[in-house]
């Protein structure tokens, strides 16, 4: 076999330097693996230009799994870019395809999905638990622009659960430290990092994206965002945890699901609701339930599949179980009702 395997190299390295079409040479390697092959079953055993043929089947069939492999993904590459001209703002490069080929892939996103994550500009409220890993999924999968917005600094007692930061950039700004990860992990997606919490005057950062995700730890900036979003006609993904809890919903009124307030019309009393830092978290919570919201987003983003939209999911990481909820929009709503 190992004759066989260096007649073949040297016959594809001949024929490069002569200049022979590639296709050819495949041609000619293919009938010398092929009467080698019959070879091995015509000759007896121990025949000297012999061998095992089943050694020969099980190579043969692995080769042709990746020929097989290299051919289909060139073919999924060749449909993107007749999707998406080059000279298009979105045009993918080869590098690009390569990182995507998983997502290309699946027949609910493929190439129209992916040019469309391309395109798409998500805000993410928060760079903590929750915005940690939305964040890092969002920036893997492909999403143009994302915007970050934190007011917060890296703290040790963050790197428990908020993945995105590293022990060697506490002390400094979040949304600081998520850029160089998300860049890190993908250059081909632009990151705007805004170091300022979100107020009144701020929020109006937000018509200038397409989807909101919002994973903030207190409940002022949740109803903020969830009127400013309202307001603009912009869809909200929204997650909150605690403890070994955590809930997600999007919340779309421009699309005739509910909005946060219509299911949360009132603020909990203060010590009702305790805060991460009073009652405390399981480490992975955030991760599942970050990692949740980044779905969804790609989901909303693709029109795959069915959405959060009029759902609420509920998941208790202590015993394992999730369950989804029916919610409905309030006529009495005081953000998105007949009369707000």
């Amino acid at each position: 076999m190992m004759l066989v395997l260096i007649l073949c190299v040297a016959l594809w390295l001949l024929g490069a330097v002569m200049g022979t079409p590639s296709g050819q040479r495949c041609a000619v390697i293919g009938a010398v693996w092929v009467l080698s092959l019959i070879g091995d079953f015509v000759l007896p055993q121990g025949h000297p230009l012999g061998g095992d043929a089943r050694v020969w089947v099980v190579v043969s069939v692995v080769a042709a799994g990746v020929v097989l492999y290299a051919a289909l993904l060139k073919r999924l590459k060749s449909q993107v870019m007749t999707e998406v001209p080059m000279d298009n703002k979105a045009a993918f490069q080869p590098a690009e395809l390569a990182r995507y080929a998983r997502h290309i892939m699946l027949r609910e996103i493929g190439g129209p999905g992916q040019k469309s994550l391309k395109s798409a500009k998500v805000l993410v409220v928060g760079a903590g638990g929750l915005g940690s890993p939305s964040l890092m999924y969002l920036a893997a999968a492909g999403v143009g622009v994302i915007g970050v917005i934190d007011d917060d600094e890296v703290d040790a007692s963050n790197l428990q659960r908020q993945i995105i930061h590293t022990d060697q950039r506490i002390g400094e700004p979040k949304v600081k430290s998520a850029m160089e990860a998300m860049t890190a992990l993908n250059p081909f997606v632009e990151v705007r990092p805004y170091q300022r919490r979100l107020t009144e005057e701020s929020a109006e950062i937000i018509e200038e994206y397409d989807l909101i995700l919002d994973g903030s730890d207190n409940f002022d900036t949740r109803y903020l965002v969830n009127r400013v979003a309202a307001k603009a006609g912009k869809p909200l993904i929204s997650a909150a945890i605690t403890q070994w809890e955590g809930q997600i919903s999007l919340y779309d009124p421009a699309h005739g699901t509910p909005c946060y307030e219509c299911i949360f019309p009132h603020r909990p009393a203060p010590g009702m609701v305790p805060t991460c830092a009073e009652a405390g978290v399981a480490a992975p919570l955030p991760g599942v339930v970050g990692a949740m919201m980044a779905m969804e987003a790609v989901k909303h983003i693709c029109g795959a599949g069915q959405g959060l939209g009029g759902r609420l999911m509920i998941y208790d990481a202590l015993y394992a179980e999730v369950r989804v909820i029916g919610i409905k929009r309030r006529d009495d709503c005081a953000v998105c009702g007949a009369s707000p």
